[in-house]
């Protein structure tokens, strides 16, 4: 056979094992547990970290101030040092909307060793444990949430004994860049970190999406929650694993009551959403990064190629072995696009979409090196973080 075709066989074998032995990643089936109402509903304090989202702020804070929650609830909103009038606008919207209570905090400028982003939750959480609740929910100010999402999250929680319940917010797929390219993010996050691996008690794979995470208060205390992870830049993946660490149960599944409303209309802005973190992922290192190219392209390139090769150049081996190998990463795409609720024929341009995510790798650690580091709202941050645990 020629070389071609051996590197088909190759990631024939691979797609073999993506979809029998890495969790079955592919599947959209992991949703909130079976649950039921709990009595006494526990007290929960809503964190919101938010700098300069004043143009999101009208569409997210409504959702929240309309939570339909039996128990005590109150949401703080740390203004992170907006120059939009983040603070101000989140006020008038709790006058104008009423519902759950609403304090806003504004913490000074980051101290040094913190990112941004987890140096507004620190002040977020300080200021709501005084009221002593028994949760924590930790959302995005993107983040809008149906109106049971929050009753629904904590009897998840209390009737299956979980210290964090995190929810992958579903996230905007409206232009033609984001039918491309956000569906594909949830498949590649999935297959890093299999929801059902992270779900499994006692297991080494640990994940979360910050845009939607219940915390037991007490487990937070033991994780020292935000504290042990001040230097993450991945703070979702690295706040799962200081909770797994301390002996909390985790679940990680897609959401059904929990939208991003962040609209990424060009193809800049979801390189941008990538690009912050995705050398932070590989821990900053150049092996790694070559590692990971060169298994993207044996995965999700060599299939396409080896068609091209049969089709063209009449090798027979190449091009059935390719072919086979992107049937089945077609395949396995199909359920994360009936999710989104895409069109399937997105599923054989998976391969090109995974080009773009390997540029956008090689771009963060372009970004890296040349000292601009990973960013949160305009805030720079090149101190890599501890390894994420899988």
């Amino acid at each position: 056979m020629s070389a071609i075709a051996w590197i088909a066989a190759v990631s024939l074998a691979a797609w073999g094992f993506l979809l029998l032995g890495q969790g079955f990643f592919w599947r959209t089936d992991q949703r909130l547990p079976p649950r039921e109402a709990p009595s006494p509903w526990p007290s929960v304090a809503v964190v919101v970290p938010a700098r300069d989202e004043a143009e999101m702020l009208p569409v997210s804070l409504p959702s929240l101030l309309a939570q339909d929650y039996p128990g005590r609830a109150e949401i703080f909103l740390v203004d992170d040092s907006s120059t939009d009038g983040t603070g101000g606008l989140a006020r008038e919207l709790a006058d104008r909307f009423g519902g759950l209570p609403l304090t806003v905090v504004s913490p000074p400028e980051p101290a040094p060793g913190w990112t941004g982003k987890l140096w507004a939750l620190r002040h977020g959480i300080e200021l709501a444990r005084e009221d002593g609740p028994d949760y924590l929910l930790l959302t995005d100010a993107d983040i809008a949430h149906e109106p049971d999402s929050l009753r629904e999250l904590v009897a998840a929680a209390r009737t299956n004994g979980l210290d964090l319940v995190s929810q992958m917010a579903r996230l905007r797929v409206t232009t033609a860049w984001e039918r491309l390219i956000v569906p594909a993010f949830v498949y590649f996050f999935a297959q890093l970190y299999p929801f059902r691996r992270v779900n499994k008690p006692g297991a080494r794979t640990a994940a979360a999406a910050g845009g939607c995470v219940l915390l037991r208060t007490e487990t937070a205390e033991r994780a020292r929650i935000p504290d042990s992870i001040r230097q993450a830049v991945i703070d979702d993946v690295s706040l799962a694993r200081a909770v797994r660490a301390a002996g909390g149960r985790i679940w990680l599944g897609l959401a059904e009551r929990v939208d991003s409303v962040r609209p990424y209309p060009a193809l800049s802005d979801l390189w941008r959403m990538v690009a912050r973190s995705a050398y932070a992922q590989l821990l900053h290192n150049p092996l790694l990064l070559m590692g990971t190219v060169a298994g993207l392209a044996v995965v999700y390139l060599a299939p396409p190629a080896g068609v091209y090769a049969g089709l063209s150049g009449g090798d027979t081996p190449a091009g059935l072995l390719g072919g086979a190998a992107w049937a089945v990463m077609a395949g396995t795409y199909v359920p994360v696009l009936r999710y989104y609720r895409q069109s399937l024929w997105l599923a054989p341009l998976l391969p090109f979409t995974a080009l773009l995510y390997l540029l956008m790798t090689v771009d963060s650690a372009f970004r890296h090196y040349r000292g601009r580091g990973a960013a949160w709202k305009g805030r720079t941050y090149a101190r890599p973080e501890a390894a994420p645990e899988r």
